[in-house]
């Protein structure tokens, strides 16, 4: 099972897809504080969110907070600033992909304390970045694929016509 961390995510509708993909791949969700939105039950309701009870989401107070319950994940950070792309890194089961707030990406202090476990997501030089659902998306589907995509699905129902 894979950990997506966002860090102080803002736009609803990108955590809203996160969960998603969370949902579709048994992917924990953990989420650190502040929050740009309410996840209350009735927020979560109001908002149409029909898989959100199909993910596991944990919420922090801060970073402290998050490393203090989880002292050492074998933690990959989603970066634009990275020195190599994705396909370099080595995912393990249950390891945890930290991906940073929308507006300014993951502080400077964490990139530089996990320098050599930041991975990019190659683009043209004058892309600022992808939008984060769709990082999440490509990272967490890579991991999966070096895992070999444990207890999910690799047929769909066309499968059973051939």
């Amino acid at each position: 099972m894979l950990n997506i961390v966002l860090v102080e995510p803002e736009i609803p509708q990108n955590t809203g897809n996160i969960a998603r993909t969370c949902a579709a791949t048994r992917s924990r969700l953990h989420l650190i504080k502040p929050l740009g939105f309410d996840i209350s039950e009735r927020a979560v309701r109001r908002a149409g969110l029909d898989y959100w009870h199909m993910v596991e989401v944990q919420v922090y107070d801060s970073l402290d907070h998050f490393f203090a319950v989880n002292p050492k994940p074998d933690l990959w950070l989603a970066t634009t600033k990275a020195p190599r792309d994705y396909t370099q890194a080595s995912f393990r089961d249950g390891c945890w992909l930290m991906f940073g707030k929308e507006t300014a990406g993951l502080p400077e202090k964490l990139r530089t304390r996990w320098y050599n476990r930041c991975v990019r997501i190659p683009m043209r030089p004058d892309a600022r970045s992808l939008n984060l659902a769709n990082s999440v998306a490509v990272l967490t589907y890579e991991a999966l694929r070096q895992l070999d995509f444990p207890g999910l699905s690799g047929e769909g129902e066309m499968a059973k016509q051939l």
